[in-house]
């Protein structure tokens, strides 16, 4: 296992800039999510990685041994495509077994290790099927398997689970997961889908729509301290607000929001993330996740900021109800709770009146 970087990359299609003057780190053995909206460059930079495009300028390593140059077979690099691009002439074995064919491994050999990886995906029932017999699950445990007999130093995935049905996704998910712990490999797996990503990294980079990296962290880190709109939106649903910052006691500061509130900002808890400082009489964006605020129809006295909105829409998810709150005619705050009938004393409906809380703390301030 090694690590991935990027030092300076410029990628053109067409005359058309992709990827600009790049600097990401994949960390060795790590399980990586590179994930962006569709033609922001995160599958260039899986191609790049695995030798199938070229850069215009900067350079790529592995570990400490640039490959910029390298051919694609020379790379101690697989791909698990998004179509998983598996031969239909051949059988399940003879998938698994093609590179180890193609470097001249010995037929005894072969079977060892086809059969060992085999029994590890749960498919050695299905070795002398054609792989056109398999189920969507099934082709790609076959293709993951056949990535990864050779024991590469990264495995990079094409958003592998794209076209298979929700349930499906969620439990080979799992299961990628389990992988990557077992064999301690790189794995760099491209997707659109945040919940995705929030579910399988270890580490994750946002990209931008203009091929930039937005943001590089753990999934906690980015999900609860975004440095920018974008990221707070993309990455899960938030609500973003904007305002005038003016200095509170102590830690706190007060934005100043219009026809809203002056809502509390815990200056000292934004060290914690990757946040902006905070600057006198300036202004500032914001944003509150939908699950750090409370719902109530009662007000708590004493609590800040209680804002007052009417319930203008909800959304029930079996698990939970997601409520849109008319606050005025220009903002909408969206609430998310957990519908826990065992503790929950009130009924929320349709154009009730409502109190919206939630601690300073849980503002977090956008850079940009």
């Amino acid at each position: 296992m090694r690590s991935v970087e990027f030092r300076n990359v410029t990628k053109l299609y067409h005359g058309e800039t992709v990827v600009e003057k790049l600097d990401l780190t994949i960390p060795s053995g790590k399980f990586f999510a590179l994930l962006g909206p569709s033609g922001c460059g995160k599958t260039t930079l899986l191609r790049l990685i695995g030798g199938f495009e070229e850069v215009d300028s900067g350079e790529i390593f592995l570990g400490e041994t640039p490959i910029t140059r390298l051919p694609s077979n020379e790379r101690r690099i697989n791909t698990v495509f998004q179509s998983y691009a598996l031969f239909p002439h051949l059988n399940v074995f003879d998938n698994i077994a093609y590179s180890l064919r193609v470097r001249g491994v010995d037929s005894i050999t072969i079977r060892k290790r086809v059969g060992r990886i085999a029994e590890t995906f749960g498919i050695e029932r299905h070795l002398a099927r054609s792989v056109t017999q398999l189920s969507g699950g099934q082709q790609q445990r076959v293709a993951i398997a056949r990535a990864v007999i050779n024991e590469p130093d990264v495995l990079l995935l094409d958003e592998p689970l794209a076209a298979l049905d929700s349930k499906l996704r969620e439990r080979l998910l799992m299961e990628l997961v389990d992988l990557q712990d077992m064999l301690q490999t790189t794995f760099v797996y491209v997707t659109h889908d945040p919940l995705e990503a929030l579910a399988v990294a270890d580490q994750m980079a946002i990209m931008g729509p203009e091929g930039t990296i937005e943001q590089q962290g753990t999934p906690r880190e980015i999900y609860e301290y975004p440095v920018s709109s974008f990221v707070a939106r993309f990455l899960g649903t938030t609500n973003v607000l904007e305002g005038i910052a003016k200095k509170g006691p102590g830690d706190e500061w007060v934005l100043h929001v219009a026809d809203l509130a002056n809502l509390l900002i815990d200056q000292a808890a934004q060290t914690a993330g990757a946040s902006a400082v905070l600057v006198e009489d300036t202004a500032v964006r914001i944003s509150v996740r939908p699950e750090k605020i409370m719902i109530t129809k009662v007000p708590q006295l004493g609590q800040e900021p209680g804002i007052a909105g009417r319930v203008d829409k909800m959304f029930y998810n079996g698990h939970s109800t997601m409520y849109h709150v008319r606050i005025n005619d220009s903002t909408m705050l969206r609430v998310f709770e957990q519908n826990e009938e065992h503790t929950k004393q009130e009924v929320i409906n349709y154009d009730d009146t409502v109190y919206l809380y939630w601690l300073p703390k849980n503002v977090v301030v956008l850079e940009r």
